[in-house]
This record gives structure tokens, C-alpha cells and sequence, in this order.
């Protein structure tokens, strides 16, 4: 917020998906959406991990690049909160460093027929309050999650109904065949809660103080608010297979700059990078090394039904005049790739020939405008008519967002429209996915975008009317019931093709303008190792993985 057989849990990341945002040569490919020109880039190693610790580590500080807001996934999960929550919150499946799927507190789950999926639930879990984690706790945190207004309520949007049927198991019934649904559970909509925490804390829950509601291998010891949050070891974990090595993470936040200040100074030992560029400033370091790996994120321009760019001509005039090469450039480093898609190739965990055919064939999101897609783009506009009040991008004030929404004013101008940038504070910017009043003050916000699945029928989704991310600038039928058909298509191949077309539909809808894909950077100490360089360190509990680099 991933399921490639139909009766397994299994889910393979392919190579060549991994490959294609191995972005440690040149960023360029040339050509309408693949890379740029040749620019200086960073000799980091590409994999889904980094090289196993060689023991345990009595304490790290790991920066963000923002405080976390909340630990209450049903109200909203910033990349912040999910670096925290990933530690401390087990769930139904779990994403593993090479993005496929593993098992977490169900131990086996099977589709018994086209719609019924029947998970099997551990029993001897525990919560940090020390009491067990039972079926009907399982139960009961999957209907919070379904339940409507929930942030990870769509993930459900097939569900019929929940139920225990045995003192183990949790059988869900859905409409249709669910190709994704399992792969969901491995996200933030599959989090095991502890009911009688939540409802003692009532309001108060997922705040600073707040007592813990999880069962994972590490559970907040404190949160001062606007200074650090720490974590520290769980020595009641029920899972004898997960040695968490790291006794204690401060978790502290700060911006680019201060974060490479932090590390360089070995005031804190990694980052997980929000912007791939930053990591430039250590290269040729010896004390700090640069990771990364495969990713589903890509860096998009969100578009809003405030007034003009609910007209799908405007919006597809922008994403023809917008220079993405120049973007990767100024505010990545080169350590990013022209994107014609909302999502990275790391979601192309099957069918990967399909899907990369499918995206090399795409037009309407070029690397670098030629003159014909500005004359293109100019047409566009005529035929819709400028609108009489200027175009307005928002802004969080960080460098990334700030050449973004330059780099939108930029394409406007060229086309015959007028955009200007509307800073919003770093605090509310999260607020533009619920605060219905915020969208109204602009027309376009850029933000990064991932999805917990390796398939990107799970991105697609939010196209549909009624997604919760879909901001009543698209609104097809025959999307919708595209989706529903990709949603019960169990067969890889089948699905590839239907998802493909729900792709081709979007971008030439331009119902978010795409802008830059990335791979997970990942900025760590040479005296520590073991974490995942992938984008799973969102998910997996990568803090127990954590270690000395000697031994």
C-alpha cells in the first residue's frame, strides 16, 4: 500500500526487474522514457541485501528523513512511520529482503477454491504486554483495517466476509478471485494488533506515549517528540528463528544535508535515503558506504480536482512537456531514471519481458521534450483552453520537491501556461491524502509512491472511481471493471496483459504525471551491515538484522 500462484504463497522477483534501476553506470538509455545522458553517477552495489553481520551491535542511530506521525497504520503510515512500524509490528505474511513473500503470524495460507483463502494463524505469538496474540485478536485487527475509512481499507474492497472457522484459522471470502489480496496481507493492511491496548488507549493510540499495540521483535521504549524515538530489543519475541542483533535503534530525523552532517561525523551509523541523489555526497567516502536495490517507488506529480486539471488534456500536456532528465539531474544526481510510469520496475515481480516491453512502448511521459511534443502539448492546450486562474504545484520546501515544482512551472511556461508554487509546511504535506480542504489549494502536489507488492496491478488499482487515492480527476467504467477482471485473474499471463492495458490507460490519462523512478539507496556505516538495501526495509523487520560488519 503480490501474488503470482494462485494456491501458494509465493511471489519471484525477477532479475531483470532488479537490473533494469541498477542505476550504478550511466543513467542514460536515451530514447522517449528511459534514461538521460551520460552523468556522474556512484559505483554502488545493487542487491536486494547487504553483506550478513558478523554479530550482534549494542546500540545504532538510524535517521529519517522526517518525524513518524503516527504508529496507528489505520490512520495513516508516512515512510517514516513504516521504517518504525516494520520492527515492531508482525504481520499476517512478510515481505522479504528480495521483495518475494514469506511467512509472519500465519504460518500457511491457501486458497481452497477461486474464493476462499484460509490462513492458518501461529499460536504461540505474543503481544509486548505479554499476552498471546489469538485467532480472534488476528480476526479482529483485519476488520479494523477493512473497516470503512480505514487507510487500508481498499485492500479489502473484495472481502465478503471474515470469519473464524477453527481455533487456527481465519477463512476470508471475496467476491471474485483476488490475485493481490495475500500479498496485501504482507503490508500494512495485514498488521496484527492488539485489541485491548487499542481500545484502552482509545484516542491516544499510535501516539508519542502510547502503549504498545504489536507483537515484533522490537517495541518502542520512548518517543520525544520532535528529538528522537527508540527502540529497543524484545526479549519475549516469540519467533525462535529471528535473532534480532541490534539491542537498541534511536531513530532521529533531520533534513538531506543534516543527515549526510550525521553520518559523515559517525553520529549515526545509516539512512535509508528518501532522495537516491543525496547519496552522491559519500562517494569516495571510507567510512560510510552507498547500497541499493530494487524498489516499487517512483516519484510522481499527484493531480487534484481542484479546476483545470480535471480536464485529462492539461494533464497529459504537462507530462509531454515535463523534462525528467533535467530532474534526475538537479535533484537525484544522476542516481535516478526518467519514469513513464507511477511505479518502479521493482513491482514487476512476473511476466517481467511483458511489462518492460509494455513500458518501452509507452508515449506521453518523455525523458526530455523534443519540439514535437511540445507542439503536441500546445495543441493539447488549445483544445482545452487555458485556464484563466494560474495552475498551482505545492511544494514541502525540500530540495526534491522544490525542482520538481520548478521543473512543473518550467513545462507550463513552455506550453502557453501559467503555474505558480505553493509551499506547504513538511508537517501537513502528508495531509494532502485526507484533507479534501488542502487538495483545494492546489492542483498538483509531487510525492514518492510505493506499493507493498512486487505486482503492479497493485498500484492500478487506484484508478478506480472509488479508490481512495483517486482525487476525482479520473472517473471510466471500463477502467473500473478492467481492474475487477485483473483482480480475478489468477493466471500470470492473463493478468500481465489485463494490467499492461489498465497501464496504457492511465498514462494516457496522465491521471498522475510520472516523473522519476528510483531504486532503495540505502547510506550505512562500514562498521555495521546485514540490513536489506531493498525497498523492504518498509515492511521486514531489518533492525534484527542489524550487526557489527567485523567480528
Amino acid at each position: 500500500m503480490k501474488k503470482s500462484q494462485h494456491h501458494e504463497a509465493r511471489i519471484a522477483l525477477a532479475a531483470a526487474a532488479a537490473a533494469a534501476l541498477a542505476l550504478t553506470g550511466c543513467s542514460g538509455g536515451g530514447g522517449d522514457g528511459g534514461g538521460g545522458s551520460d552523468q556522474t553517477t556512484l559505483d554502488a552495489p545493487f542487491a536486494a541485501q547487504t553483506p550478513a553481520a558478523a554479530g550482534p551491535v549494542d546500540s545504532v542511530t538510524w535517521m529519517l528523513g522526517s518525524e513518524p506521525t503516527t504508529m496507528d497504520a489505520d490512520v495513516d503510515a508516512t515512510t517514516a512511520d513504516d521504517t518504525v512500524l516494520a520492527n515492531t509490528c508482525d504481520r499476517l505474511m512478510q515481505v522479504q529482503p528480495d521483495l518475494t513473500l514469506g511467512q509472519g503470524i500465519a504460518s500457511k495460507a491457501e486458497w481452497v477454491d477461486d474464493t476462499r483463502l484460509v490462513f492458518t494463524i501461529m499460536q504461540d505469538a505474543v503481544f509486548h504486554d505479554g499476552s498471546p496474540v489469538s485467532t480472534a485478536d488476528v480476526l479482529w485487527s483485519m476488520q479494523r483495517h477493512a473497516a470503512e475509512g480505514a487507510a487500508e481499507s481498499d485492500e479489502y474492497q473484495n472481502v465478503v466476509s471474515m470469519e473464524q472457522t477453527g481455533d487456527d484459522q481465519i477463512t476470508v471470502t471475496t467476491s471474485q478471485p483476488d490475485a493481490i489480496f495475500l500479498q496485501a496481507m504482507a503490508g500494512d493492511g495485514g498488521i496484527v494488533w492488539n485489541p485491548r491496548v487499542i481500545e484502552a488507549e482509545g484516542d491516544d493510540f499510535g501516539g508519542p506515549g502510547s502503549a504498545s499495540a504489536c507483537s515484533g521483535p522490537y517495541q518502542i521504549e520512548s518517543w520525544e517528540p520532535g528529538s528522537q524515538l527508540t527502540i529497543v530489543k524484545f526479549d519475549g519475541y516469540w519467533n525462535p528463528d529471528v535473532e534480532a542483533l541490534a539491542e537498541k535503534v534511536v531513530f532521529r530525523w533531520a533534513d538531506e544535508s543534516a543527515i549526510a552532517n550525521s553520518l559523515t561525523a559517525g553520529e549515526a551509523q545509516g539512512a535509508y535515503l528518501e532522495n537516491a541523489g543525496a547519496a552522491v555526497a559519500f562517494a569516495g567516502s571510507g567510512d560510510v558506504s552507498v547500497f541499493q536495490g530494487p524498489s516499487t517507488n517512483a516519484w510522481v506529480l499527484e493531480a487534484t480536482d481542484r479546476g483545470a486539471l480535471t480536464d485529462a488534456r492539461l494533464r497529459r500536456a504537462l507530462s509531454l512537456a515535463l523534462d525528467r532528465e533535467g530532474i534526475a539531474r538537479a535533484a537525484f544526481g544522476g542516481l535516478a531514471q526518467p519514469w513513464k510510469t507511477p511505479v518502479g520496475s521493482g513491482a514487476w515481480g512476473y511476466e517481467v519481458e511483458a511489462f518492460q516491453r509494455a513500458f518501452d512502448e509507452l508515449e506521453g511521459a518523455p525523458a526530455k521534450p523534443n519540439e514535437n511534443d511540445l507542439a503536441q502539448a500546445k495543441a493539447l492546450v488549445e483544445e482545452a483552453g487555458a485556464p484563466s486562474e494560474k495552475l498551482v504545484v505545492a511544494s514541502n520546501g525540500s530540495s526534491t520537491h522544490n525542482v520538481i515544482a520548478n521543473a512543473l512551472v518550467a513545462a507550463a511556461k513552455s506550453i502557453g501556461l501559467d503555474a505558480e508554487i505553493l509551499v506547504v509546511p513538511q508537517a501537513q504535506y502528508g495531509d494532502f491524502y485526507s484533507d479534501a480542504a488542502l487538495r483545494g489549494q492546489a492542483d498538483l502536489w509531487p510525492d514518492e509512491y510505493y506499493i507493498s507488492k512486487n505486482d503492479p496491478l497493485g498500484f492500478y488499482k487506484n484508478g478506480k472511481s472509488d479508490a481512495s487515492v483517486n482525487f476525482g480527476v479520473f472517473n471510466d467504467p471500463e477502467y473500473d471493471a478492467l481492474v475487477d477482471k485483473a483482480y480475478a485473474a489468477t493466471d500470470d499471463a492473463e493478468r500481465a496483459k489485463l494490467t499492461i492495458e489498465l497501464q496504457r490507460r492511465w498514462v494516457e490519462n496522465a491521471v498522475w504525471i510520472p516523473v522519476v523512478a528510483t531504486p532503495s539507496t540505502l547510506v550505512m556505516s562500514n562498521e555495521v551491515t546485514g540490513v536489506p538495501s531493498s525497498a523492504a526495509y518498509i515492511y521486514y523487520p531489518w533492525a534484527a538484522d542489524l550487526g557489527r560488519a567485523k567480528g
